[in-house]
């Protein structure tokens, strides 16, 4: 199944969808660690971690679709792209659209703000006229490549207008060919439940969660009784990173060491087992040059041997080098053998033969 099939599958179901945000690939992998099955590429969060600046519409769509390709790279998850306004007008949603498609984007979000846009939970927002918003969705909605690819429809129309306006330009952007309809900042459980109860039975609605926004804090199990889809989270992982990094910082200018604050880091093989270092290394050796040595005045031309063999010609080579200690009555302590058999590799010669190559023990076969 395709990620975008998946998000759909997803949506489908009758349990909410949770989508914590992120802003670059390594809080990617750190959610699908997690367990969550997609994630919502925020905007904001873009503009906060990369560059230091704040909600209000200084992105480019460079911006987002770059960050989006090196998450697409690392993670199957399907990603949700906050696409602010579009980046312009109807001919720029084109463009947009394509793009992130291109990209990896499984759900494209569209806001009717004026350009620049702000963050929703700011005040003084405008919106530009109900007429220019659908017509914007409809050349979204014609510019996906794929018809699986969600298009999401925002309105910040009720800080601007007023949750009747807002209600009534949601349902113009659904019949535009939006997907899922997203109205942003409600200031009160109960016009929240009054949109999901607009849309009940005929479109999907999601919901924003903002650590001290507008909107009132909400579970996702409350959200999911209510009849709400999709909750985004969006900020929520840069303001604990801004939280944990002033900890650390701080501990760190104090003691002039990470000591203390050691049981609330991930250690160098921890990182490295989270970004799939030995998986990269092992997979790099598989397309080494061939090397060609001469054994005992023998050239052979020697190939690397495949990954999931290594471990058994490991053990080998551990034999080989044990046998032929013995032989030559060679007591080593366990610290000493390890080095021994760690540090030579195995690789396929052309005469069929395997050979394994230590820098402190020379080639074996």
């Amino acid at each position: 199944m395709t990620r975008i099939k998946h998000l759909g599958s997803l949506l489908s179901r009758p349990e909410i969808v949770v989508a914590p945000g992120v802003y670059d690939a390594l809080g990617a992998l750190l959610v699908a660690e997690a367990g969550f099955e997609t994630a919502y590429l925020s905007g904001a969060s873009i503009a906060y971690a990369r560059f230091g600046k704040p909600d209000l519409g200084l992105l480019s769509l460079d911006d987002v679709a770059a960050t989006l390709a090196a998450i697409s790279a690392r993670v199957n998850l399907p990603i949700i792209v906050d696409a602010d306004t579009g980046f312009g007008n109807a001919l720029n949603v084109i463009q947009t659209v394509k793009r992130l498609e291109r990209e990896g984007a499984a759900a494209i979000q569209l806001e009717d703000q004026t350009f620049p846009k702000r963050c929703g939970h700011l005040g003084g927002k405008s919106v530009i006229a109900t007429g220019e918003m659908t017509g914007k969705i409809k050349a979204a909605v014609d510019a996906r490549q794929n018809p699986d690819t969600l298009i999401i429809a925002r309105t910040d129309a009720v800080a601007v207008e007023g949750i009747d306006a807002a209600l009534d330009r949601a349902e113009r952007y659904a019949e535009a060919g939006a997907d899922m309809l997203f109205v942003e900042a409600p200031g009160s459980k109960s016009d929240l439940q009054r949109i999901v109860d607009r849309f009940a039975g005929r479109q999907a609605v999601m919901a924003n969660m903002v650590e001290g926004g507008m909107t009132p804090a909400l579970t996702a199990a409350d959200l999911e009784v209510m009849g709400v889809s999709l909750v985004i989270f969006p900020g929520g992982l840069a303001r604990a990173t801004v939280f944990m990094a002033r900890e650390y910082l701080a501990s760190l200018r104090q003691n002039g060491s990470t000591d203390p604050y050691r049981a609330r880091m991930v250690d160098f093989g921890g990182l490295n087992d989270l970004l799939g270092t030995d998986e990269y290394l092992r997979t790099g050796k598989t397309y080494e040059l061939e090397e060609q040595i001469d054994f005992h005045g023998k050239e052979v031309v020697l190939r690397p041997i495949r990954p999931e063999d290594e471990p058994a010609h490991r053990a080998l080579f551990a034999a080989i080098v044990n046998a032929r200690l013995q032989a030559r009555r060679v007591v080593l302590d366990i610290q000493d053998y390890r080095q021994h058999t760690q540090d030579a590799y195995p690789m396929w010669g052309a005469d069929g033969m395997i050979y394994f190559m230590s820098e402190r023990d020379g080639i074996f076969n």
